[in-house]
């Protein structure tokens, strides 16, 4: 999938975990990594992962690119990954960082809907509801840089009509890491 790159975003400051958790144990690797490890199996070659100093300083995978953004917001996080994404991409495959949970047939059926449809959006659905990893074309790629007032929500919203949904059997599409208690949930047995 050369014409789609992964923006992975790990800037949060982990606060209701307790602890950093995206270098917290996830089977054989760290939630980042697992996150990492899908994505690119899933055929994604280009990635760029936008995250803070201390996880940054912890990474060791040299085949993505790394961005900081020590404000840890997903929103400044989204447009840092946008503007640093390589000029042959087509769209944007937006990742959250604390979904080690994520499949890659979900990652797949995302990317292969946009190049059936070459849709502006592109997201995953569980039971109508919105998940992760979404996608967004090049085409919208400077009207999410220049958000100063706005939201994320309030961009999706606005561009309703445009989003293509996939619809999927899995709620790993809706399940990220954010306190003690999900990470007990939803991590894999030893």
């Amino acid at each position: 999938m050369r014409d789609i790159s992964a923006i992975i975003l790990a800037a949060g400051k982990s606060v209701r975990m307790g602890q950093q958790k995206m270098l917290m144990p996830w089977g054989d690797a760290t939630v980042l990594e697992k996150v990492i490890q899908t994505v690119h199996f899933a055929g994604i070659e280009d990635i760029v992962l936008v995250t803070n100093s201390e996880i940054a300083s912890k990474i060791l995978n040299t085949e993505i690119q790394i961005t900081i953004n020590d404000k840890g917001e997903m929103l400044t996080s989204i447009k840092l990954g946008l503007q640093t994404q390589k000029t042959s991409a087509k769209a944007a495959l937006i990742c959250l960082g604390d979904q080690p949970q994520i499949e890659e047939r979900s990652v797949r059926s995302v990317c292969e809907a946009f190049q059936k449809s070459g849709s502006n959006l592109v997201v995953p659905s569980y039971q109508m509801r919105r998940g992760h990893p979404w996608l967004v074309a090049r085409s919208l790629w400077a009207e999410i840089i220049s958000i100063n007032n706005g939201t994320m929500r309030e961009f999706m919203n606005a561009h309703a009509h445009e989003i293509e949904y996939v619809n999927l059997d899995t709620p790993t599409i809706l399940q990220d890491l954010d306190t003690p208690e999900d990470y007990l949930k939803y991590k894999p047995p030893l």
